[in-house]
């Protein structure tokens, strides 16, 4: 499903701090690809991933992912045209909540 010509280490490099990014697949590792640009990534890792993988399998990882801050939820609904009751992060919310924020 992803383009040829795009790579991994075509995105931002401090996406994949942790991850030897020589190692990632497009394909196998698309969830964790999509999650980090969606909340670490610029506006144009956001361009590159849409032309990597396309609007629709970007919507079917971010509706399965398990958390999405509000930020990222919000654009990715809007941006998308996807309802929030479609996220399994906006039905089963975390039992620990994070801090409050001032």
């Amino acid at each position: 499903m992803a383009t040829d010509n795009i790579r991994p280490q075509d995105f931002s490099l401090y996406l994949f701090w942790d991850t030897d990014i020589a190692a990632l697949d497009l394909d196998k590792h698309a969830a964790y690809i999509i999650d980090r640009v969606l909340h670490l990534g610029t506006i144009d890792d956001f361009r590159l991933l849409l032309s990597c993988f396309g609007a629709d399998k970007i919507k079917e990882v971010v509706k399965e992912l398990r958390y999405l801050d509000n930020k990222v939820l919000h654009f990715v609904s809007i941006y998308f045209n996807i309802p929030l009751p479609d996220f399994r992060c906006y039905l089963q919310k975390p039992l620990i909540q994070s801090h409050w924020q001032y």
